[in-house]
C-alpha cells in the first residue's frame, strides 16, 4: 500500500479530530461562562445576606452544569484520542505485517460512542441551562 493510499484512508479521521476539536472550544468556553458566573454570585451572596437562599440554589445549578461539561469534555478527549489512534493504526497496518483491521475498527466506534455520549451529556446540561433561565424581574 503506498502512502498516498494510506493519507486518503486517514483523512476522513483526521477532518473528525477537526470537528471534535470544535467541540471542544464550544464546551470549555461553556464552562468558563459558568466559572465566571459562579463566582460573580459567590461573591454577591457574601455581600447581601438576604439574597443567600436564592443565591446558593442558583450556585448549584452552575455546580450541576458544571460537572456536566466536565463529562462532555471528558468524552470529547477520549474520543479525540480514540480517533488518533485509528490514524496511527491505519498507518501501522499498512506498513507493518500485521493485519490490524479489527483494532482500528474497535477504536473508530469506541470513538464514535464517546463522542454520542459527549453530545448526550452535553444536551442535558443545555437542558439544565434552559429550565434555569430567568427572564424579567420576579413577581
Amino acid at each position: 500500500m503506498d502512502v498516498a493510499h494510506v493519507i486518503q484512508s486517514a483523512l476522513a479521521p483526521v477532518f473528525l479530530i477537526s470537528g471534535v476539536g470544535v467541540m471542544l472550544g464550544v464546551l470549555t468556553n461553556r464552562l468558563a461562562r459558568i466559572v465566571d458566573r459562579a463566582r460573580v454570585w459567590e461573591a454577591e451572596a457574601e455581600k447581601e445576606a438576604h439574597r443567600a437562599a436564592d443565591l446558593d440554589a442558583r450556585l448549584q445549578v452552575l455546580a450541576r452544569r458544571a460537572r456536566y461539561i466536565s463529562s462532555a469534555i471528558t468524552m470529547c478527549a477520549i474520543s479525540a484520542l480514540l480517533i488518533a489512534l485509528v490514524v496511527v493504526a491505519l498507518f501501522a497496518n499498512a506498513f507493518l505485517a500485521v493485519q490490524l483491521s479489527a483494532l482500528i475498527a474497535i477504536l473508530f466506534v469506541a470513538a464514535m460512542l464517546a463522542l454520542t455520549a459527549a453530545f448526550l451529556v452535553f444536551l442535558i446540561e443545555v437542558r439544565i441551562a434552559t429550565a434555569a433561565i430567568r427572564i424579567g424581574r420576579p413577581l
